[in-house]
């Protein structure tokens, strides 16, 4: 864990507060010392802490007075209480009031340090996901870009689902934008200002994965030094997105079932059944049915999931969009102030592609062609896409004339551009097949204006 946190301790026992600094600093960690509450308010308002050790018992200003303001000045400060065998009772009120725990001084030595790393531990989480919800408000319906009926309609029903609790499956080719689907149901549903995380359930083997979902307990393997907080723990009161859920492997599907069922779940090695309240959302590439039907998916699990089911057409089912995904594009890759545009043949070019990588592909493309683009307008040539598309496209192997060649000019120019095509705009190779030089060729391309697609 990173060391780089601010630490302050409060204790009116000059050797207790000596030992806690000593125990700190055995562990890398820096730390304040004060001795009574107003001392510990008034550094509280001139330094940013990330952790409180507090006593109870303090002369002036008590501990309890001194969590009350912490927690109404910055309730990101984690505050650890420090208490006496007779003040259980105040230290579990301090747990109601906002304190992350307490631990009783007679056993301070062996507690301290895994307590401590447990409270940095959850404020890191609580930092991390501040800086994704800030990441989330970007999101807005404006990003969801299109204008086809099939968008318009997934996200009028997008909207209404939001507003339910129910589970979502988000079904669609790789590259359709399901995470950005399921930001977006998040944002617009009643769980908006809580935790939104995402796990990929391909990424990490079983045992990972289970660990990431549902937490251990110390001790419950090798290195399992301290409790560890699952992710449906984490996200409590939010969303959970599980993306790739097509993945998630036998072993552990049936304790996600279990959890879906009734939001209870166990951390690795607890004998506790801890409850959750999380919106789950997940999203595959998959058909959920088929795999279900070759044993490769629980059906029961299925069922729990898909109660509300969004399917993302793919991009070739709804090229009307691919304009306004280009602008999109064009605006959020660009990272100088001067705007790029398409040229129509390039533009063109892209409306005849089928898109088998989807938004996620065309992104792409768009990003390659600013990088590799000579000007401010986009040529076709600048178009980075496989050749065997070009080829289709251009009908460069086929021997059909296309009907609007009508002169012997439009019968070369379309010549040119198809012989340029096949090999791959290589003018020095285009030139020796049509038995010209480099010059008369470039003197045809600028004849026949195919400067800005060749």
């Amino acid at each position: 864990m990173n060391k780089n946190f601010n630490i302050l301790v409060c204790d009116d026992d000059e050797i207790i507060c000596y030992l806690v600094k000593e125990l700190l600093a055995e562990e890398g960690f820096n730390a304040d010392v004060v001795y009574d509450g107003k001392d510990a308010i008034s550094a509280i308002r001139q330094k940013n802490y990330d952790l409180l050790i507090l006593d109870l018992n303090l002369k002036t200003t008590r501990g309890e007075e001194v969590l009350k303001f912490v927690k109404d000045y910055d309730k990101s400060i984690e505050v650890i209480i420090l208490s006496a065998e007779t003040e259980l009772k105040l230290a579990v009120q301090c747990l109601k009031q906002g304190a992350f725990d307490f631990i009783q001084k007679q056993y301070y030595t062996e507690e301290l340090i895994p307590t401590v790393n447990r409270a940095l531990y959850q404020k890191n989480l609580i930092q991390k996901t501040e800086l994704l919800e800030k990441e989330l408000e970007k999101v807005s319906p404006a990003e969801i870009v299109g204008k086809s009926d099939s968008i318009k309609r997934l996200l009028t029903l997008a909207q209404k689902a939001a507003l339910s609790d129910s589970n979502i499956l988000i079904e669609g080719e790789t590259g359709t934008g399901k995470e950005l689907l399921a930001k977006f149901i998040h944002k617009n549903s009643n769980r908006k200002n809580y935790s939104y995380v995402t796990i990929n359930c391909a990424a990490l083997p079983d045992q990972l994965l289970e660990s990431e979902l549902f937490g251990y307990e110390k001790g419950a393997f090798t290195d399992a030094k301290t409790t560890k907080r699952g992710l449906v723990e984490i996200s409590n009161r939010g969303t959970l997105f599980l993306d790739e859920i097509g993945e998630l492997s036998l072993t552990i599907q049936p304790k996600l079932l279990r959890f879906l069922e009734n939001g209870e779940y166990r951390r690795i090695g607890g004998i506790v059944n801890l409850k959750s309240d999380v919106r789950i959302i997940c999203a595959t590439n998959r058909n959920l049915m088929e795999e279900a039907e070759k044993k490769n998916f629980r059906r029961d699990l299925l069922f729990r999931l898909n109660v509300i089911t969004l399917s993302i057409p793919p991009l070739r089912e709804r090229k009307e969009d691919i304009p306004l995904l280009v602008e999109h594009f064009l605006n959020t890759k660009l990272k100088t102030r001067v705007k790029k545009t398409l040229s129509d043949e390039a533009l063109d070019l892209l409306m005849k592609y089928d898109y088998p990588g989807n938004v996620r592909e065309l992104e792409h493309i768009i990003e390659r062609a600013i990088i590799f683009s000579d000007n401010n307008i986009i040529r076709a040539n600048e178009i980075i896409i496989p050749q065997k598309i070009k080829d289709k496209i251009f009908d460069t192997d086929s021997r059909v004339v296309p009907e609007n060649v009508n002169t012997l000019e439009d019968l070369e120019k379309w010549y040119i551009k198809k012989i340029l095509y096949q090999n791959n705009l290589d003018r020095a190779k285009t030139a020796n097949k049509l038995g010209i030089s480099v010059k008369t060729l470039y003197n045809k391309i600028k004849a026949y204006n195919l400067l800005d697609e060749v």
